[in-house]
This record gives structure tokens, sequence and C-alpha cells, in this order.
């Protein structure tokens, strides 16, 4: 699998995580901190969450010190499904019941074991074929195509105002 790594900071915790991704077998290319300082949090996760978006990575993982930051920003890319994990069974249920597609976790609260426990969790669980579960995000889909559609034409609007 074809994973982008970004960060606002480069530390210990992310050198663990691109190695560990390396040793799962998957090809790893870093963003932000990661390749030179200094970064923007905005700026690294929207980056690599267009990058997800449009097909040219699977899936990302990305760090802030809280990771609620990079969260949020990668978020505001059409198609990304971001999620926050500070352990485990966290990741297990971002993929499971969310198919979220990209990881994200805190450089303060997550430890180099913690890190490890969940990127196997992550990288071992598939999305949910559970009727209910594809339908949730097959509607936050639909609601994503309507609310850009919207936004885009509350923007145009301002626009032709000014």
């Amino acid at each position: 699998m074809k994973i982008a790594v970004g960060s606002d900071m480069k530390t210990h915790l992310t050198d663990v995580v691109v190695d560990e991704l390396k040793k799962m077998g998957h090809e790893v290319e870093i963003f932000g901190a990661l390749v030179k300082a200094p970064a923007l949090w905005s700026q690294v996760a929207v980056e690599v969450a267009e990058k997800v978006s449009t097909g040219n990575y699977d899936q990302a993982v990305l760090f802030c010190w809280t990771g609620t930051g990079i969260s949020l920003a990668a978020n505001k890319v059409k198609g990304i499904r971001a999620a926050l994990c500070h352990d485990a069974e966290t990741s297990r249920g971002a993929r499971k019941w969310n198919d979220a597609n990209i990881l994200a976790m805190s450089l303060r609260a997550v430890s180099e074991q913690v890190a490890k426990e969940i990127l196997e969790a992550w990288f071992s669980t598939p999305p949910s074929t559970d009727r209910e579960d594809v339908e949730c995000i097959e509607y936050l889909k639909e609601a994503e195509e309507r609310l850009m559609a919207s936004l885009s034409h509350t923007d145009i609007l301002k626009s032709e105002k000014k």
C-alpha cells in the first residue's frame, strides 16, 4: 500500500512510525516537517489529504501535538475521513465502521508501543461490509457532495456581492 506520512514536527515517534510502516511492507513518502521544517499543521494536513483524495496515495498517517488540528484540517478535503486515534481499538473501529482513510495521532499522547499497536489494528482491519455501516459511509459521501455544492454556490454569491 502507498502511504503518505506528514507532521508539523519531526520527532522520535514520527521516525518510529515511518520505520514501522516500511517494515509492514508499505511504500512510504514523507511530508511537512519530516522533509523540511518549519511546517504548519494545516498546510501539511491539506497537502497530504489531497494526495489521498486524488488517489495518489492509498492512505495516510498524520501527526500534530494533539492530533486534533491535523485531523480537522484533513477532513476539510473532499473524500477524506480522518480519524484521531489514541489506541488500537479506536483505530480498529475507525477502519471498520468509518472506513477512515487517514490516521491521525497525537505527538504528545501516543507512545511508541501504542503507535505500533494502532498501526497494526489500522492496517489489519478492513472496512465493514454490513449494510448499515455501508449505508452510513454512502450517506456521508452524498452529504459531502450536497454540502460542497451548496458551499460553492454560497462562495459564488459572496464573491458576486463584492
